[in-house]
C-alpha cells in the first residue's frame, strides 16, 4: 500500500514525499480513507504511530475544496492536551500542506494571547488549540464556528486525565452540530467512550 493508493491529491503526496515518507503506518491505511469520505473516525492509536497525518492528511484534502475561511473564523478545528503537542501538531498540518493555499495556526496558554488574535484575525483554515486558552480567545470574540467543517480530538484521554473535559464539553456546545468529528485516543476509559457516544454520528 502506497499514499498514492489512498486517494490523496498532488499537492499533498509532494508534501508527503519531500518529508521523506513513502508508506503509511496501519493507523493512517485506515484513517485516511474514511475521513475523506466525511465519516465520522474513533481510532485508539498511541503517540508516535502517524495519527497527526492520518487525519491531518484527508482533512486538508477536504479543505482544498469548498468556501475561503473569512474573518476570525476557522475550517477545522484540533484540539490537543498540551502546548507541546500542539506546537508538534501544527509543525506536522504547515508542512503537509507546505504546496496548498490554506493558513494554520496554533494557539495554546502560556504565552500572550495578542499575537494569537491578530494571527486569527484574517480567519484560519486549520487551527491547532488547547482547550482554555480556545475558551479564552472565543469570550475575546477573536474565534468564531460558523465555518467549522471538522473537529479533532487529539489524545483525548491526556485531555480527560489533565481536567479538561468540561471545557471540551463547552467547546462542543459552540461549534456546529454539523460538522465532521475525529476521535483520537490511545486508551479509552468510560469518560471518553460516554464522550464519544455524546459526539460522534455512526463513527467508524
Amino acid at each position: 500500500m502506497s499514499f498514492t493508493q489512498l486517494g490523496l491529491a498532488e499537492p499533498l503526496l509532494k508534501a508527503i514525499e519531500k518529508r521523506g515518507f513513502s508508506t503509511p503506518s496501519p493507523i493512517q491505511e485506515k484513517a485516511i480513507p474514511e475521513v475523506l469520505q466525511g465519516k465520522d473516525v474513533l481510532a485508539a492509536a498511541q503517540t508516535g504511530t502517524g495519527k497527526t497525518a492520518g487525519f491531518g492528511l484527508p482533512i486538508l484534502q477536504r479543505l482544498m475544496e469548498g468556501q475561503p475561511v473569512s474573518g476570525n473564523n476557522v475550517r477545522a478545528l484540533i484540539l490537543t492536551p498540551t502546548r507541546e503537542l500542539a506546537a508538534q501538531v501544527e509543525e506536522s498540518i504547515r508542512a503537509f500542506s507546505e504546496f496548498l493555499p490554506l493558513k494554520t495556526a496554533v494557539v495554546f496558554g502560556g504565552v500572550g494571547i495578542n499575537p494569537q488574535m491578530m494571527k486569527l484575525r484574517k480567519g484560519v483554515d486549520v487551527l491547532i488549540a488547547t482547550p482554555g486558552r480556545l475558551l479564552d480567545l472565543y469570550q475575546q470574540n477573536a474565534v468564531k464556528f460558523s465555518q467549522l467543517e471538522v473537529l479533532v480530538l487529539d489524545e483525548a484521554d491526556t485531555m480527560c486525565d489533565m481536567g479538561f473535559l468540561p471545557d471540551v464539553r463547552r467547546i462542543l456546545k459552540l461549534v456546529p452540530t454539523k460538522r465532521q468529528t475525529l476521535l483520537f485516543s490511545a486508551t479509552m476509559p468510560a469518560d471518553i467512550r460516554k464522550l464519544t457516544a455524546d459526539i460522534l454520528h455512526d463513527p467508524t
